[in-house]
């Protein structure tokens, strides 16, 4: 008669997999939110960029044309940026909306460009940012100034 032979198993044992699935369930749980505001800062940062170049253009154009201008497009600043869209009064991506108010009357002329997040997107609940002529910079989140 033969004996028996018995193979030890091999593999994981449902514990050891329900383990290993609750450690990742917890680690996922706190880099997700991480993540997420990351992300938002970084497409905040996009639109201060572009509000910053804005701003340097309205500069130099004060100087050529002795006027500020709300023309973003080819016929004013020829604002262009990868991953917005400019037109005639405004710049677009799918997180924000920049557009530029101008105030000739004023001593001196004075400009504010406004960053509006759009709504539905993932920095819809962000804040508008704002940068005047003075510099001064804001982004407004239910009426109170969080900063640039």
């Amino acid at each position: 008669m033969r004996a028996r032979q018995f193979r030890s198993a091999t593999g994981f044992t449902l514990i050891e997999l329900m383990i290993v699935v609750a450690v990742l369930t917890i680690l996922a749980s706190v880099a997700y939110p991480s993540y997420t505001a990351y992300t938002k800062r970084a497409k905040r940062s996009d639109a201060q960029q572009l509000m910053q170049e804005i701003s340097l253009k309205e500069g130099q154009y004060i100087l050529d044309a002795r006027t500020y201008t709300v023309a973003l497009g080819s016929t004013g600043l020829n604002i262009n940026r990868q991953g917005w869209t400019c037109g005639a009064t405004s710049c677009t991506n799918p997180n924000y909306t920049i557009t530029v108010a101008i105030d000739m009357t004023a001593t001196p002329p004075s400009y504010t460009v406004t960053g509006a997040p759009v709504s539905g997107s993932a920095v819809a609940n962000d804040g508008t940012l704002s940068l005047t002529h003075t510099g001064s910079r804001s982004r407004v989140v239910s009426g109170v100034d969080q900063g640039w």
